[in-house]
């Protein structure tokens, strides 16, 4: 029995272990990198028609989005999942196909009109749709006998509609095991899901720790936030467009405008219509109502017993097609947008910035983290012109943030998770930046006096006899040169050339000379730069 660290080591994204054991060989996770690439990965050590089943914690694409790849490299077991965490996958891993098809034919342009050799797409949508057959879905807290040998249970971990903790336990040449795979571990008192619960015991817990260095604010009263909000922004005739994610946060963010519409929360706006206009939204939305019974927390269960859908309202319109899309900025009314992506990065949300955001009676509310180098986070901090499309759009509309609800626990609350499992010879850290992990791991030595380590991908662990067998090293990825954050920097920019514009426009009347001055002056600036 051996288990190797393949992503998500030092890192948050990219998570996957292998695992040989009773004669078969396995993945839990198979996600995809995103963001920043730290430090290389090893490669999985057969090849994907060698492995004979993948069990997977929840349906985020760091977790889920190579299991097309990996059916395209021949793999044809089954995958383990709950059943939400399986309908989520069946239009996520839809989506990023979609994505990877897209840019690819997208660099293919560029790349034939430099004369260069085609782009390839990650997999294609053949591909997911091939992965998604594979699918096997669960019901949590029902342990299942996947082979001889092997046992799995799916514990609810309260951070995406059907995300998982995993227990597996081997048994293997009279020796029993148990590894408990925390998955990602949510916050409390997030709306519509249930808290995460923990495990009594297990021999091994490999761990995640995205938060594992901070702690949350304290939660704010989104619903009165929000509610102000809107109602300012409807009193001066304006709309407000949310960039939102569609799987997760589009959901919370109708279950909070529900009961401000049901509580009369927003005044002299009577059935203000609400769009969401991103069909991975729609489809997830759908998802979380099918899976209401085995998913939803006691609040949100409430309303359903009464016959209320705690994520539908009057007036609420969910567009499909791209002309449903368009037809949205046609209504004058005061409304709510809601549209992908939640960093404004692709998607429809892009469209309708384009024709929002030059208008100041609008607001543009952002309800989830802004990552650098993208152009949420550049609105965000000011940007007084964007690009869209080609277009420089000025920027007139409020930008506003509500603090996000982190689907997330925080340093405590992984420090609760982990204090609830007893009997652990060791804990492994993943699933978080190389500080978080680190800092974790110590607070685990120092208040559970517990064995921990922290894996580098490649680091090999013999489960039978609890010794790691192969203790890695680091790799780091080089860093590109140039890479400053260059939205930010245009932005900056602009605003410069806006206060410069007013000033030519404010020097009319002033004298000849004053004028000649500044015009010498800009004359030296451009040829300092050789424009």
């Amino acid at each position: 029995m051996k288990m190797t660290f393949i992503g998500a080591t030092h890192e948050v994204t990219g998570s996957c272990t292998y695992i040989e054991a009773c004669g078969k060989k396995f993945l839990v996770d198979f996600g995809m990198q995103q963001g920043e690439d730290i430090f290389e990965n090893v490669q999985i050590p057969v090849s994907p028609s060698n492995i004979d089943f993948v069990l997977l914690t929840h349906a985020h694409i760091d977790h889920s989005g190579l299991l097309p790849l990996l059916y395209s490299g021949g793999f044809q077991g089954e995958i383990h999942a709950t059943e939400a965490t399986s309908n989520l996958c069946s239009v996520m891993l839809r989506d990023s196909a979609h994505i990877q098809e897209f840019e690819a034919e997208w660099r293919s342009r560029k790349a034939e009109r430099r004369g260069d050799p085609n782009y390839e797409p990650l997999y294609t949508m053949e591909d997911a749709l091939g992965a998604i057959e594979l699918f096997i879905p669960h019901q949590y807290e029902k342990e299942v006998e996947i082979c001889d040998g092997i046992k799995v249970l799916f514990r609810d971990a309260g951070h995406l509609l059907g995300s998982s903790s995993i227990l597996l336990t081997l048994t293997e040449d009279g020796v029993t095991k148990t590894i408990a795979f925390s998955g990602d571990i949510g916050n409390i008192h997030q709306p519509l899901i249930r808290d995460p619960q923990h495990f009594a015991d297990a021999d091994y817990v490999v761990m995640e720790s995205t938060y594992g260095n901070r702690v949350h604010d304290r939660p704010t009263d989104y619903t009165t936030s929000l509610a102000k909000v809107l109602q300012e922004t409807f009193d001066r005739g304006g709309s407000v467009i949310i960039p939102s994610f569609a799987v997760g946060r589009t959901q919370e963010m109708l279950y909070f405008i529900r009961h401000i519409k049901s509580e009369g929360l927003v005044k002299g706006h009577d059935g203000f219509p609400v769009y969401v206009d991103s069909p991975l939204a729609n489809e997830a939305t759908d998802i979380f109502v099918d899976n209401r019974e085995s998913c939803y927390d006691e609040e949100a269960l409430s309303f359903v017993r009464q016959g209320i859908n705690p994520i539908g309202f009057e007036n609420l319109i969910r567009t499909v097609t791209s002309n449903d899309s368009i037809a949205i900025n046609s209504d004058e009314r005061p409304k709510v947008i809601i549209s992908a992506s939640g960093m404004c990065e692709a998607g429809r949300i892009k469209h309708h910035l384009k024709h929002n955001l030059w208008k100041k009676q609008n607001t543009i509310l952002f309800v989830g983290y802004q990552a650098s180098n993208t152009l949420g986070r550049s609105l965000v901090e000011g940007a007084k012109r964007v690009k869209l499309f080609g277009e420089t759009v000025k920027v007139a509309a409020r930008i506003t943030q509500l603090p996000g609800i982190s689907g997330h626990a925080d340093v405590n609350g992984l420090l609760e998770w982990a204090k609830a499992v007893s009997g652990v010879q060791r804990f492994f850290i993943n699933h978080g930046e190389a500080s978080s992990a680190e800092s974790f791991a110590q607070r685990l030595r120092d208040e559970l006096g517990k064995d921990v380590y922290v894996p580098y991908s490649g680091a090999e662990f013999d489960i039978a006899e609890n010794v790691i067998t192969i203790d890695a090293e680091p790799i780091p990825i080089p860093k590109k040169k140039n890479s400053a954050n260059f939205s930010i920097a245009y932005s900056d920019l602009i605003a410069a050339s806006d206060r410069l514009a007013a000033l030519i426009k404010d020097s009319e009347g002033r004298t000849n000379a004053d004028m000649r001055q500044l015009t010498e002056a800009i004359h030296k600036l451009c040829d300092s730069w050789k424009l």
